[in-house]
């Protein structure tokens, strides 16, 4: 059957195990829609945070990311799964003890001031928009290529799907659609890096194959007989210097920045509202903790085999088109071309594609060839002459990455609109039928302005994440912990750090990256510190603010700061009188 045939039918499966999950718990009560009656087990809350967390830019560009930046892109690595050692020390546990559906509304709890909830949520809906657009643009990407539709139909599909399921299951359909969506996702990953790696070097485990020597067939799959028993990365980085580039395994990005990201990245991943309220839906305080932990497992699965599906997919890559002439161009690039995400222009017109160091666009460069980050990953298992079966099996797990964690975003900003705008502070007496019938009203909308971010994308997929993490990093992640371990932080201070947090981060990212682009380099940054690694500047000074102004405004009442003592230690809470 062809590549068409079975991405119809995997996909089609999958979908229709989703829509069967989310039917079958969908959500009765509010306590469903926001918190899943905090009734999931910790093991089946880990798997759906891994599901949330492995998102479009995690499952088809991180790897794409790293195939082009070699050792540099370690930083999302590092990063990314870094964050949840914060989460599982810092926040899981006590979020959970705290026992509440939303993180606005622990803000609003803990500093004392529904003016600070406004501004959480503002937050919360911006941090999620951005975070989302790569999403859905990651949903297009899948189904122009695998399902012959249009990138924008492909949104528009994807859109369709999670309004479904994330309007009538809430919370409690998301989760459960979620574990099927992280056995799809990680299934899809892995075999093709296994058949890859088995291809190369005769080692079925991808995370040592990339690391071992190319094996006959190996070699003859590069066409290159001088690649046998040499060691893959060494071949890489031959490759990488013949066309100019510097070798794979070295980094050119200054040390500050991929400090500076890493911790972004960090701080930022333990402060995604759509992570932070997996927290709420377990049964235990304890139960967080276990969550935590058991999502970094199934996390590892796939973020230790990213950097092995990179190297492949960047060696053969290169190696299946370069030098060859476009008549006879694999067919792999020629399905892509129709796309729009690859391209090649004849510069010197011998009619032979030409890789090279340099612009794509610019004519004094020698490189004839251009093409998406985002494709790598999902082009791999073709470039490689896999089955058909296997390509469309990659195709059902790119759509699962990039749904699943659109729906908890678009959770976050439903949530954010009828808990915390319209029960919390406009209609506090509304009903719970009403909060619900909000509830789903705000998440449709919500789909449809993700859907413009999808057709309209301000970047690739893995880059605006980053900056997502960047503003969570700036506006939640100080307020939460100082809110946790401080007693003495108070509702000025918080107000003013988030402000400043993220108004800092925000205006240097629009800067850098859509007013002035040009300066996209480390002579341009500030301190040559990129956008990508702002967050950690703007986390700095939201710290400052809340510590500098604190000192000079009103202590918390005594009640809070008892709330937050007791908040770490054994036995319930007396919940905080309403501000």
């Amino acid at each position: 059957m062809s590549i068409l045939t079975w991405t119809w039918i995997l996909t089609g499966l999958s979908f229709a195990l989703y829509i069967y999950i989310a039917y079958a718990s969908r959500a009765k009560s509010t306590g469903d829609f926001y918190a899943a009656e905090q009734q999931v087990p910790a093991f089946m809350n880990g798997m759906a945070t891994g599901a949330d967390w492995m998102s479009a830019a995690s499952f088809i560009s991180m790897a794409g990311l790293i195939s082009f930046m070699g050792r540099d892109g370690s930083f999302y690595l590092m990063g990314w799964t870094g964050g949840y050692v914060l989460l599982a020390l810092l926040f899981g546990p006590y979020l959970r003890k705290y026992g509440k559906f939303t993180i606005p509304q622990f803000m609003a709890d803990r500093y004392y001031s529904n003016t600070i909830r406004v501004i959480s949520l503002v937050c919360a809906i911006f941090v999620s928009f951005t975070y989302v657009a790569g999403q859905m643009r990651g949903v297009g990407v899948v189904f122009s290529r695998f399902m012959g539709l249009s990138i924008d139909m492909g949104v528009v599909v994807g859109m369709a799907l999670v309004f479904f399921y994330a309007t009538l299951g809430g919370m409690k359909g998301i989760t459960y659609t979620q574990v099927a969506q992280y056995c799809v996702l990680i299934i899809a990953y892995l075999i093709p890096a296994i058949f890859i790696s088995l291809q190369f070097t005769g080692n079925p485990i991808p995370q040592l194959g990339y690391g071992s020597t190319i094996t006959p067939e190996g070699a003859a799959l590069l066409n290159d007989p001088a690649t046998q028993g040499k060691y893959l990365l060494d071949v890489l980085n031959g490759i990488q210097k013949d066309l100019g580039f510097a070798n794979y395994t070295d980094g050119v990005r200054p040390r500050i920045d991929v400090w500076f990201i890493t911790m972004s990245l960090m701080i930022g991943t333990a402060g995604l509202p759509h992570i932070l309220i997996r927290f709420f839906t377990v049964p235990k305080m304890r139960d967080a903790r276990s969550s935590a932990g058991w999502a970094l497992i199934f996390i590892a699965l796939l973020y230790t085999t990213a950097p092995a599906i990179a190297v492949f997919a960047r060696t053969n890559f290169i190696k299946s088109i370069n030098n060859v002439a476009y008549a006879d161009a694999p067919s792999w690039f020629k399905n892509w071309e129709k796309t729009k995400l690859v391209a090649w222009k004849d510069k010197n017109g011998d009619g032979i594609m030409q890789i090279a160091k340099g612009a794509w666009d610019s004519d004094k460069s020698a490189n004839e060839v251009k093409i998406d980050q985002d494709i790598m990953v999902l082009a791999n298992p073709e470039i490689a002459k896999l089955p058909n079966w296997v390509v469309g099996l990659i195709g059902a797990g790119g759509l699962a990455a990039a749904l699943s964690t659109a729906a908890g975003l678009l959770l976050v900003i439903s949530a954010a609109i009828s808990h915390d705008l319209m029960k919390g502070i406009i209609t506090p007496d509304m009903s719970e039928k009403a909060e619900l019938m909000w509830a789903r009203i705000a998440a449709g909308v919500a789909v449809c302005i993700a859907g413009l971010f999808g057709i309209y994308p301000p970047g690739f997929v893995a880059q605006v994440v980053a900056f997502a993490f960047g503003l969570a990093a700036a506006s939640f992640f100080p307020c939460i912990l100082m809110g946790v371990f401080n007693k003495k932080a108070n509702k000025e201070g918080a107000m003013v750090g988030m402000i400043v947090g993220i108004v800092f981060v925000a205006a240097y990212i629009i800067y850098f990256k859509f007013v002035n682009p040009a300066v996209n380099n480390k002579d341009g940054w500030w301190l040559g510190i990129s956008p990508e690694g702002i967050g950690t500047v703007g986390a700095a000074l939201n710290f400052i603010c809340m510590y500098v102004v604190g000192k000079f405004t009103k202590e918390p009442p005594q009640e809070i700061q008892d709330l937050v003592g007791n908040l770490r230690y054994p036995g319930k809470l007396s919940p905080p009188s309403s501000h």
